[in-house]
């Protein structure tokens, strides 16, 4: 697939997801407070600052640096999806932040002036777009002298149950079509040196890197089924399109692979996140 149609189809995707998400948020939230707060603190946001979040979805990360910075600072949310920007509108609304700016903004394309931010914030998005290495570009070229990026991704696969063991079976069955090397995707920056790597390329000289756990629960395999069908546009398109019997072999497969994770409470599916925070 061409960069370009990629975008389309991810822009396509993303719109039709956001009502799952803003459904999901508080659940979403809460299973990543570790990851906010690491990312938080890295960027350590100063009273006065502007802060930019690529790929903010709900917002609720930028949100934390708005508090921070105060009403003489400034936090820019923004998103590639109008309809996730107008989530995360609703969800600063709630929350009462009059310092917040919501913007349509591309990451391969930020619509800013050069040196114009003190910090950029990007949870869990540089590793879906069509050219990461050009939205880190961009990110390097919109910040400060001496400002900072904190960014997180995905980590491999199998720290990762909670996308790889529903992706795996699907592309186990013929259901989806493998990842290609290179290709957008959940783990396509789930290498430490492949992101390094990035970030000096963009011009990023002081690098540090860690891990994030994270863990998802779940009452049982249903709500996973809801879960995983109102945030991931492929997993949602081939369970509609299922038959009645292959969907319950699938949901058969799930629930062995889920025996691990099982707790008291339903099952918890972990998580990784490489974080990095780069200036």
């Amino acid at each position: 697939m061409s960069h370009q149609e990629y975008r389309r189809t991810s822009y396509e995707t993303w719109e039709a997801m956001a009502p799952g998400w803003e459904r999901w948020r508080a659940q979403l939230e809460d299973s990543l407070t570790p990851l906010r707060t690491w990312l938080i603190t890295q960027l350590a946001p100063q009273p006065g600052d502007t802060v930019l979040e690529l790929g903010a979805g709900p917002g609720d990360t930028g949100f934390a640096a708005a508090v921070l910075v105060g009403d003489a600072g400034r936090l820019i949310s923004s998103d590639f999806s109008p309809e996730m920007v107008e989530i995360a509108r609703r969800r600063g609304a709630e929350l009462g932040l009059e310092n917040v700016d919501y913007r349509v903004i591309d990451a391969e394309r930020i619509d800013l002036d050069v040196a114009s931010v003190d910090g950029v914030l990007c949870r869990s998005a540089f590793m879906l777009v069509a050219d990461p290495a050009a939205a880190l570009s961009e990110t390097r070229r919109v910040l400060r002298p001496g400002g900072r990026l904190a960014m997180s991704v995905w980590g491999a696969p199998e720290r990762n149950p909670w996308a790889s063991i529903g992706g795996g079976i699907l592309a186990e069955r013929g259901l989806l079509p493998p990842p290609e090397p290179g290709a957008p995707g959940v783990f396509s920056m789930a290498s430490e040196e492949r992101t390094r790597a990035l970030l000096a390329d963009a011009g990023f000289t002081d690098v540090r890197t860690d891990e994030v756990p994270v863990g998802f629960p779940f009452r049982d395999l249903e709500e996973y089924e809801r879960w995983v069908s109102d945030l991931s546009g492929s997993f949602a398109t081939v369970l509609r399109g299922l038959p009645e019997g292959e969907l319950e072999a699938l949901r058969a497969e799930l629930r062995t692979a889920f025996e691990p994770y099982a707790t008291q409470q339903g099952y918890e599916l972990g998580g990784l996140a490489l974080t990095a925070v780069a200036s």
